[in-house]
């Protein structure tokens, strides 16, 4: 039984379906893990043991009676604690939420639920989702399963971590510039950026709205598809969630690559690029090559601007949502008990204590950028600018099927080798960050390894898609995640 954590989803839904392991002991395994390894890596907020095991015997009731809801009927999965959950403590790792319990579920959430799915917790994030490496949480600093002494990217450390570490089969992120992605590479697994409205926000604590999105962050490409086909679709409680219909995504990744044209942008392998990490992508281009795909530089120009577009544009976004944590209605608050505070008191008091360091500046950013004598120097000028970014993107889709391009400069850094220093830790997402602007899909697929410190350390490579392309990015994910053969685990 202590073995079964190792599982991939798509191994553990077969033998659940043909009766080989239960749910219970499946469960039991994951929780065994958790008390095993969390104490070094940190990736939980909160475990939900009893609730868990609760919801692991309903589904083997089910499973017996022949009536599973979905695959991914008894599954443990474990979910970033931005996303609200009905009974549950949810902080998105921010002080001031601390003792926030929502009454009601995140779509994103409840879609799992009805698909039987075992909720085993709730995972670190930067809080707030401001960060790239997972030091930003207001509680703990997760840490990198393949070196202790790294951190594991950010915000969805937690939930990349845990997948790692197999202390759940898969898990929830959330993306604004690189927040599935990112994390995803420097752990060694698979995360999807969907098309911006491919799955409900409703219900997950906002960043910045029009750049947030929703996907998995799994074992391989295969499990990423099976939580797809859950979570994605429509909701009347989000009016930017997309009316398409969703694909059986995990039914159409054994296409054959013949012919796929695949797009390298040389604005990406430009300066400031590890060399290791250079090579593990070119390595990768060249096996997608192998495969039978037509390789082709293109150009998207207005890559070098991407950046600051967005460090304008989402600190505006933030400062307008985090205005609602006021320490009245929900959440921190040292003075709310008091009788007779001044409003004003209370508000600077409760923000004061409650938000971190990162939250305030974003704020400060974000509100100066929106302020009466900067909006149309910065604000409006980057909105245009995004316009241009997504034009970039819409062209080059117009010659190739799919464009590669790494994910991270980096592997993983050192916990605290960027903390001070907010403009290196921004420039972590240098890659990633183009792509939720221009709204399109990305994943990030494990491409190799470089060793630093006697230690190997994972690499991913993004592949990122067309509008509602998640079918033939998850497929040439899964095509190079096959020839690849990428073995290695952590060892905890």
């Amino acid at each position: 039984m202590s073995n079964l954590c190792n599982l991939t989803i798509a191994e553990a839904s077969k033998q659940l379906a043909e009766g080989k392991i239960t749910s219970a002991d499946l469960t039991k395994s994951v929780l065994e893990r958790i008390e095993q390894v969390e104490p070094k890596v940190e990736a939980y907020l909160k475990v939900l043991e009893d609730s868990a095991l609760k919801e692991a015997e309903a589904s083997d009731k089910r499973r017996q009676a022949g009536k599973p809801l979905s695959k991914l009927d008894g599954v443990p999965i474990a979910v970033k604690d931005l996303f609200c959950t009905k009974d549950v403590e949810t902080t998105a790792a921010s002080n001031i939420l601390k003792g926030f319990v929502p009454c009601y579920e995140a779509t994103a959430v409840k879609k799992l639920k009805d698909a039987g799915v075992v909720l085993v917790g709730k995972l670190n994030q930067d809080a707030f989702a401001h960060g790239s490496s997972t030091e930003n949480s207001d509680f703990k600093v997760t840490k990198n399963p393949w070196d202790l002494e790294r951190v594991p990217g950010g915000s969805s450390g937690g939930s990349a971590a845990a997948v790692a570490a197999d202390e759940c089969l898969g898990a929830l992120g959330t993306d604004t510039g690189g927040s599935i992605r990112q994390p995803a590479s420097l752990c060694g697994v698979v995360g999807l950026k969907p098309t911006y409205g491919r799955v409900s926000r409703y219900g997950v604590i906002a960043m910045a709205s029009s750049l947030d999105v929703i996907g998995p962050l799994a074992k391989t490409t295969e499990d990423a598809a099976l939580i797809m086909e859950v979570i994605a679709g429509r909701d009347s409680l989000d009016g930017t969630t997309l009316g398409a219909p969703v694909p059986e995504y995990s039914k159409e990744l054994e296409k054959d690559m013949k012919g796929l044209k695949v797009g390298v942008p040389k604005e990406y392998f430009a300066e400031g690029m590890d060399e290791d990490v250079k090579k593990v992508i070119e390595k990768s281009v060249e096996k997608l090559k192998s495969l039978g795909a037509e390789i082709a530089e293109i150009s998207l120009p207005h890559t070098d601007m991407a950046l600051a577009t967005y460090y304008i544009l989402q600190p505006a976004e933030v400062s307008s949502n985090l205005s609602r944590y006021d320490g009245i209605k929900y959440g921190f608050s040292t003075l709310r008990e008091e009788k007779e505070q001044p409003l004003e008191k209370v508000y600077f008091e409760s923000r004061g204590q409650g938000f971190g360091a990162e939250a305030k500046r974003r704020v400060m950013l974000g509100t100066h950028v929106l302020s009466a004598g900067y909006y149309d120097a910065y604000y409006k000028k980057a909105m245009k600018l995004r316009t241009l970014v997504k034009k970039d993107f819409d062209e080059a889709f117009k010659k190739v099927d799919v464009i590669v391009t790494p994910v991270s400069p980096t592997p993983a850094f050192k916990i605290g080798e960027k903390s001070d220093n907010p403009i290196q830790m921004y420039l972590s997402d240098i890659y990633t960050v183009p792509i939720n602007p221009a709204g399109v899909p990305a994943i990030s697929t494990p491409a190799g390894f470089v060793e630093r410190d006697g230690k190997k350390l994972p690499v991913g490579i993004q592949i990122i898609g067309p509008m509602l392309g998640e079918p033939v990015i998850l497929n040439v994910s899964y095509q190079l995640e096959k020839a690849l053969s990428l073995k290695d685990r952590p060892k905890l």
